[in-house]
């Protein structure tokens, strides 16, 4: 992890998925709950986190981590539109991460100076964010659209992209995907486990974390 990142400026893209060999893919639905959550991630040493918009209360917590754990790098995930995206800005998200990509979301993002991780599954979607400036990806869902075999594919003619595979991938095949030249980090929601989560055990997401960082990804 690149601790010299300055967590108060300006981020891009790149930065978030170079920060750590997994980027959380985290479901709050507890307000009471995320900072918690991010204080025990930062201190296995994740910083970057992934809070989808996939409950009421996922933006009061982006606005919570943001306000009260400074040494985390809170983002969105699940952005579907642009209203989306003016509202994760506006609740103190520093990234953006998409299951998809479109020309709204991706101007939307730049006029928020938001970095978005767009998801991509198909070469002509790779070839619209391109279009529009974007070359760090994300590749979703990773397993169920062609997993490893996929992204070695897309290594000769998008050889100049970067990608962060998510969707089925766990501690497991993590290793698997991370040993791909074309891949910076990957996405994942086994740091967060709803049962760990439940009890409150917090020091089980520190070690789940402390694990994740210590992924080989190529030099």
């Amino acid at each position: 992890m690149d601790m010299n990142l300055d967590v108060n400026g300006k981020l891009t893209a790149l930065q978030v998925m170079q920060d750590a060999p997994v980027i959380p893919v985290i479901v709050l639905s507890d307000v009471g709950q995320a900072v918690l959550l991010a204080r025990a991630l930062v201190a296995g040493g994740i910083r970057m986190l992934e809070v989808t918009l996939r409950t009421p209360q996922a933006l009061s917590c982006i606005e919570a981590i943001a306000r009260d754990v400074p040494e985390a790098v809170v983002g969105a995930g699940t952005v579907r539109s642009a209203a989306d995206a003016q509202a994760c800005a506006m609740a103190g998200a520093r990234f953006v991460v998409s299951p998809g990509y479109t020309h709204a979301l991706g101007q939307a993002c730049r006029d928020a100076g938001l970095p978005l991780l767009p998801g991509v599954a198909t070469g002509s979607e790779i070839m619209a964010a391109q279009e529009d400036g974007l070359s760090e990806l994300k590749f979703f869902p990773a397993m169920q659209a062609g997993g490893q075999a996929m992204l070695k594919a897309w290594g000769g003619p998008f050889g100049d992209v970067r990608f962060c595979p998510t969707g089925g991938i766990n501690a497991a095949n993590a290793p698997e995907f991370l040993a791909l030249p074309n891949v910076v980090c990957v996405g994942g929601s086994w740091l967060t486990p709803a049962d760990v989560m439940a009890r409150g055990n917090w020091s089980q997401v520190t070690a789940l974390a402390h694990q994740a960082c210590r992924l080989a990804r190529p030099s």
